[in-house]
């Protein structure tokens, strides 16, 4: 199995299939994460995106990916909350208040463990909140077990 970069396609107007949106601004734990999943098999098809801004303009098919359609959503969102623009809590906020996102499954995976996140992400209906293991080998096997739950066992209606 290889550990190379994000596959992107050629076309703008390409669509494949989305398993995962990883909106992260950390490179580092971005390619963490993407390795930890490649690794168990389950990290095909995943969108990375770096800040709240580009999330938004993402997930409603706006700016730079107005040719996206609505309907190619992913089967999770793995969603840091300290992002540069537009916190994770406002891209947060803005997903589940909208009928078009609202029933995506968003992860929080973040390295706050602040009660008054953990608070508000619930409030707005986030499906689950993680807070990133410091150690490399325990921040793998969660990344790993994440996504074996929302990718492989968790089950969506048809939108």
């Amino acid at each position: 199995m290889s550990d190379q970069p994000i596959d992107q396609p050629t076309d703008p107007y390409f669509e494949q299939a989305l398993s995962i949106v990883l909106v992260e601004d950390n490179a580092t734990d971005a390619e963490l994460t993407i390795r930890a999943l490649r690794r168990s098999r389950i990290g095909n098809n995943i969108k990375l995106l770096e800040d709240g801004a580009e999330a938004l303009d993402f997930f409603f098919c706006r700016g730079e990916y107005a040719h996206r359609s609505m309907t190619n959503q992913p089967k999770v969102i793995l969603l840091d909350l300290k992002l540069p623009r537009i916190s994770g809590l406002e891209v947060l906020r803005q997903l589940k208040s909208d009928p078009r996102t609202q029933m995506i499954p968003v992860v929080v995976l973040t390295s706050s463990a602040e009660d008054q996140d953990m608070i508000e992400s619930y409030q707005l209906g986030v499906n689950s909140y993680i807070v990133k293991p410091v150690d490399f080998e325990q921040f793998n096997q969660a990344v790993q077990q994440l996504g074996f739950y929302w990718i492989l066992f968790n089950q969506l209606p048809v939108f």
